[in-house]
């Protein structure tokens, strides 16, 4: 069974909740694409695909720290 994170948790780890937004939405569409390219090579060879919403494992990556991000002057960017 995995932990639940939620948006609070992120907001401990940046400067307010807009910042967690952008910073949970950019790993959301990381993960969405690495997702549409499992689900091309799925004709080839067996591919397993987390079912969960990107949304919910982007919140997870960030607040367990799997997925990293830093501060920039301007604005931050996930690695």
């Amino acid at each position: 069974m995995s932990t639940k994170f939620t948006f609070e948790d992120i907001d401990k780890l940046t400067r307010n909740r807009y910042e967690a937004v952008l910073i949970t939405a950019q790993r959301a569409r990381q993960i969405n694409s690495m997702r549409l390219a499992q689900l091309e090579r799925m004709a080839e060879e067996d591919v397993i695909i987390d079912g969960r919403k990107v949304t919910s494992i982007a919140i997870s990556d960030i607040a367990s720290g799997k997925a990293k991000f830093r501060k920039t002057n301007s604005s931050t960017e996930s690695e």
